[in-house]
């Protein structure tokens, strides 16, 4: 993950399946203490990297509810322009460091790109490839010497593992730091999917005491620590350490599922529906496809985020399902009913609908569309379109 222009196997393969002012000081100190000579950022592999990075950019993601994209490359800022005008799109996801990334020099990803996406209203999700675990078979990508799996040993508790998991956590910090990623953001850990088989037993151990010590280390820097992983490998097993209680490992703040089920939403049957709630789940449902808006084509993954404080629910008001796997249009003459109600609940939770969750475009569903529209900075009109919706999710 996320996807790449030429995808041969990359993530093909699906089992079944807080901010502060002290937060700052803590990043500043560690850059200045930690052994990071040598570690990637987020251009290591090219050019050297544009420092003029704003501390006073707002951490991200923040509180969102919506569709979002990831993609190998980041992009141009005429495509991520369009994008923003044309497409349901308002989160994305970025490679910032990582030894195991498959685009690694990301030659448009700098403190620039970063504050210009922030201040348009993306939210960015910051992803980190390093070492991955043994069992899942495609690494390292480039050589042991260059990006190397996971340590198995299990040595004082798997110390190695941890070692690699804090030492992973540092080069993201100071990546993150570069491009104006500040403290109180999410930084994700991307660990690819493999099969929990009796053959494989011996990998989970020392995943988990990685990720731990990932999350360890991302707090102590001052942000929160989010992990990727398929539904039924490092999600699952992340959450069956949490129904267990285990003490000996340390849950990470946000959670991203890899599930490509089609459905936009964050829930999957490989994990139990309490974890990560509300607000801490991200869920990929659809993997690596080319999708055209305002006549720009890119290769993405479809994620569908709940995160912060503000999160939409499932169902509310009710019993309506407002996490719908497509939001459409919605006209006086042109209204699918499931569309209508959802539409109906969202604009009464913000108080402009005061009516009966019924199926049909009604006087009181127009003026609740045109006051949201109003209050949203758009064109007043009867028509609710999928620039509507995401200015409505995304509040």
């Amino acid at each position: 993950m996320p996807s790449r222009p030429v995808r041969p196997s990359h993530r093909r393969f699906h089992l079944p399946l807080l901010g502060t002012g002290a937060g700052v000081l803590l990043v500043l100190l560690a850059l200045v203490l930690s052994p990071l000579s040598g570690t990637p950022t987020a251009n290591s592999t090219d050019a050297p990297v544009d420092l003029a990075a704003k501390s006073t950019n707002p951490p991200t993601p923040g509180n969102f509810t919506g569709l979002g994209f990831d993609q190998c490359e980041t992009q141009s800022q005429a495509k991520m322009d369009t994008w923003l005008a044309h497409s349901p799109f308002r989160a994305v996801g970025v490679y910032i460091s990582g030894a195991s990334r498959f685009c690694r020099e990301q030659k448009k990803l700098t403190p620039t790109w970063v504050s210009t996406q922030l201040a348009k209203g993306w939210q960015i999700l910051a992803i980190t490839l390093g070492p991955q675990s043994s069992c899942v078979g495609r690494f390292p990508r480039y050589g042991a010497t260059i990006d190397p799996t996971i340590i198995n040993d299990t040595t004082n508790g798997y110390a190695a593992a941890r070692a690699q998991g804090s030492a992973e956590a540092d080069s993201a910090v100071a990546a993150a730091t570069a491009l104006g990623i500040v403290p109180g953001s999410t930084l994700w850990y991307d660990l690819e999917g493999w099969s929990l088989s009796k053959a494989n037993a011996g990998c989970t151990e020392p995943a988990l005491a990685f990720l731990s010590a990932w999350t360890t280390r991302v707090r102590q820097l001052g942000y929160l620590s989010g992990v990727y992983s398929s539904a039924g490998s490092g999600i699952k097993i992340l959450d069956q350490a949490r129904v267990q209680g285990r003490a000996d490992v340390v849950l990470p703040d946000r959670i991203w599922i890899a599930r490509w089920d089609g459905v936009a939403n964050t829930s999957t049957s490989y994990i139990a529906e309490d974890g990560w709630r509300p607000g801490g789940r991200v869920k990929q449902y659809q993997g690596g496809h080319n999708e055209t808006w305002g006549g720009v084509t890119i290769n993405i993954d479809r994620n569908w985020l709940e995160l912060g404080a503000t999160t939409v629910p499932g169902y509310g008001c009710g019993g309506i399902k407002v996490s719908l796997k497509t939001y459409k249009k919605v006209a006086p003459r042109k209204a699918k009913p499931r569309q209508v109600r959802a539409l109906k609940c969202l604009l009464q939770q913000k108080g402009h609908y005061p009516g009966k969750m019924s199926k049909k475009y009604n006087k009181l569903l127009r003026a609740g569309i045109h006051a949201w529209q109003g209050q949203a900075g758009q064109k007043v009109k009867d028509s609710w379109t999928k620039k509507n919706w995401a200015s409505l999710l995304g509040s």
